[in-house]
């Protein structure tokens, strides 16, 4: 069973000196959960190589942070990831995507990664998403021409909580709306960044960081029942 988990490049903001990127425990939560039950994982990114880290995120005291940062075959995959070229999407049960405001950029407009989507699920495969790499599911269509979330339960970072991030004047969009315009039926929790996931068949979506851990346990649950 492999699962292939999608990370951005991109690390800057319009006018702020931080780096952006990749929301680091959204990634290492997720990977820790799938490599304990012994699932094959593949980290790709829009142009593959490189993957910064948000400066805001790295923590290293967070236990699975610094698990993954000390193990040799998690940082072969995560400094080198795979470009979406390289990938066949036939053999991946799961895709996630990550959070980070860097996938704002990077994630919605990438072609490539919109087939490889389309191929899992209409493989009988899983969608995941988590935070602002909810984005990445914006713009995927079916062979039948819909949008994959059109009328689907998603969740994802609220405009609440970019608000109090106070980087909201940087982000390209606010993904709670454009969800909504995309025809999502958009939830989430009435308290901002409490773990909270929302699921429809075979989509999951975790609306913050710390929700990625409770994408990766439903979404094991799911890859385990079949």
């Amino acid at each position: 069973m492999k699962v292939l988990i999608v990370c951005t490049n991109h690390d800057s903001y319009p006018s702020k000196t931080g780096k952006t990127g990749l929301w680091l425990s959204e990634l290492t939560h997720f990977y820790d959960a799938m490599t304990k039950r012994k699932v094959l994982v593949d980290i790709v990114s829009p142009k593959g190589g490189t993957i910064p880290i948000d400066e805001r995120s790295f923590d290293l005291k967070d236990e699975i942070n610094q698990k993954c940062l000390n193990d040799a075959a998690f940082l072969a995959k995560f400094e080198k990831s795979l470009n979406p070229s390289e990938i066949i999407a036939k053999d991946y049960r799961l895709i996630f995507f990550t959070g980070g405001d860097g996938g704002m950029w990077d994630f919605p407009d990438n072609i490539e990664l919109q087939e490889i989507t389309k191929i899992i699920y209409e493989n009988y495969g899983m969608v995941t998403a988590v935070c602002h790499g909810v984005s990445g599911l914006l713009n995927v269509k079916l062979s039948d021409g819909s949008y994959l979330i059109e009328d689907k339960y998603v969740t994802g970072f609220s405009h609440v909580e970019d608000t109090l991030m106070s980087f909201v004047s940087e982000i390209p969009f606010h993904l709670e709306d454009k969800l909504r315009e995309r025809g999502a039926h958009y939830t989430k929790s009435m308290i901002p960044f409490i773990e909270y996931i929302e699921m429809d068949e075979r989509l999951i979506t975790g609306q913050n960081p710390n929700s990625a851990g409770k994408v990766a346990s439903k979404a094991l649950e799911e890859l385990f029942e079949k």
